[in-house]
């Protein structure tokens, strides 16, 4: 729809013809889980716009019930069936635009369990219909598969709404784009909210009622959400012989065209371009897809833009948590043999004697050769779609992990610090371009030990005598000048809680001639990877 209300825009007079298999056009799928939680509790605000207001406004011909079944390209014709009487019968096309989304990956169930998606009016329709009838479901148990983004949002909407929980994820951590360290947050506010999570298990069959699943027990369901991922949409450009992307999605080049110079694609279905290494990817984001709608609407209308590529920004909450991405992770550029610096902070969301500030743990990853940006992400409460945002903005731009630091962001107490945490990812990542300070990685931190470097704490006495990573040596900052013979004379690697103390020791250390690296990220950073790697061995599972 972005595309045909961009065109009347361009074009006052052409003929502009929409056909959607569904019954909706234009309705807010991103608010469908919270309409299900009674969060969004009118359902005509879903429905952003109908067949009957796009005529009134934009003059554009909306057939819902009418699925485009072939296309003929070298005559420019479509075959329309309507999906409730099967007629069918032919439309012709000067310019035609693809945009048949994605398709969700269905489990095995069968019919003994309410099951659904969530990704239509129907679906939202389905599901609450089903919790308004079932009053026992108040107290009934779901279970949704699945732990992505919309899986977080239907099990948050279903606790919501008064329901026991129970978690189905296949891999062995919640929100697979993240990296371990990072999904462990995720997981400790899952386990906050009483959810019971199933990681590293699938659901094996369902029979009477009962999933069983493979990690041996089986659950009483009243309701499965099927969340477990999506594919594009292809089969229609398959058929019509257009190029499939090396991502599985419809090739277009950067105005939006597919092989055939006359068919353009768009949306979920539909290949983009990777922003940090060119090739094709998939992303289902509905800004990206509503931009390229838009870039189509250009093309056919003689203004065609580049489609930028994506960087593949998104967040997404879950229980008072904001979770926000961006560009590769380190598992991804691990996986295709890319090295990256990587960078863990742990600021607060505003100046801290300004009441109200919540933590934020971020990471940022730079190529070591260009101190380009690579990726982020950032979970916590307040302030985490702001400084996403600043990233995403900065990669787009250009903007180097260095030159963050130099960024003159808008400080107040109540929104932010004189060093945002902006300002403060850019002066780490100086200090490691500049080789002012190294640092060890959390999963690196075993090996170094393994190696004889030795582990020295310069937290307080008392945060020791409270948490510890073992065989560490305490050395508070403060006493650390007085107590240098305590030492040994061997490569050294401190830390802290979050990292700060940590650099100012390796700073000092350095000076007085010893080698030292500083634990990035602090204990806070080690103590989520260990709790990310203990989860990956064994299968969790949390019961409330």
């Amino acid at each position: 729809m972005s595309a045909a209300t961009r065109l009347r825009r361009l074009d006052e007079h052409a003929e502009i013809v929409v056909f959607e298999r569904g019954g909706y056009v234009s309705f807010a799928n991103c608010g469908l889980p919270y309409f299900v939680g009674g969060i969004i509790a009118d359902r005509s605000a879903l429905l952003l716009q109908t067949p009957q207001s796009l005529a009134a406004r934009f003059r554009i011909e909306v057939h819902t019930g009418q699925e485009v079944v072939t296309i003929d390209r070298a005559s420019r014709i479509v075959t329309v069936r309507d999906v409730h009487t099967g007629v069918r019968r032919a439309e012709r096309y000067d310019n035609l635009v693809l945009a048949g989304g994605a398709m969700t990956a269905l489990g095995r169930v069968d019919d003994s369990i309410p099951t659904f998606t969530l990704r239509t009016i129907d679906d939202v329709d389905h599901i609450t219909a089903t919790l308004d009838a079932r009053s026992d479901l108040v107290t009934g148990t779901a279970v949704v598969i699945g732990a992505g983004f919309i899986g977080l949002e239907a099990v948050e909407n279903l606790v919501h709404r008064g329901l026991s929980v129970v978690l189905v994820q296949r891999n062995s951590q919640v929100m697979s784009p993240l990296d371990p360290e990072m999904a462990a947050l995720v997981l400790q506010r899952l386990k906050a909210a009483e959810v019971d999570v199933r990681l590293s298990t699938t659901v094996l069959s369902e029979s009477d009622g009962l999933l069983t699943l493979s990690d041996g027990t089986t659950v009483t369901a009243d309701l499965v959400i099927l969340a477990s991922g999506v594919y594009p949409d292809t089969s229609l450009a398959r058929d019509a012989g257009l190029r499939i992307g090396e991502s599985g999605g419809i090739w277009v080049d950067a105005q939006q065209r597919t092989s055939d110079e006359h068919v353009f694609a768009v949306g979920d279905g539909t290949e983009k371009t990777d922003a940090v290494d060119g090739r094709g990817t998939l992303v289902t984001m509905a800004g990206l897809a509503n931009r390229h709608g838009r870039a189509a609407a250009d093309t056919i209308a003689g203004v065609p833009t580049d489609a930028a590529p994506s960087l593949r920004t998104s967040i997404v909450g879950l229980f008072d948590l904001t979770i926000g991405m961006l560009g590769w992770s380190e598992h991804h550029l691990v996986a295709a043999g890319r090295p990256a610096r990587v960078i863990h902070t742990h600021p607060d969301s505003h100046a801290t004697y300004y009441p109200g500030a919540d933590q934020m743990h971020i990471k940022l990853l730079v190529d070591p050769a260009t101190d380009a940006i690579l990726g982020a992400q950032i979970i916590g409460g307040a302030g985490v779609d702001k400084r996403i945002d600043i990233l995403a903005t900065a990669m787009a731009g250009g903007i180097t992990a260095s030159g963050l630091s130099r960024l003159e962001l808008a400080y107040a107490p109540q929104y932010g610090s004189a060093k945002d945490p902006i300002n403060q990812l850019g002066y780490v990542a100086d200090n490691l371009a500049h080789g002012t300070v190294t640092s060890v990685q959390w999963h690196e931190l075993d090996a170094a030990v393994e190696r004889g470097e030795t582990l020295v704490d310069v937290r307080s006495a008392a945060e020791f005598a409270v948490e510890s990573i073992p065989g560490a040596l305490n050395i508070p900052l403060d006493e650390l000048r007085m107590r240098l013979d305590e030492l040994p004379d061997s490569p050294l690697v401190v830390h802290c809680k979050v990292g700060q103390r940590g650099h100012t020791a390796a700073r000092l250390l350095s000076q007085y001639g010893f080698v030292v690296r500083n634990l990035d990220g602090g204990y806070l950073t080690w103590a989520a990877g260990r709790t990310a790697t203990e989860s990956a061995l064994q299968p969790e599972r949390i019961t409330p």
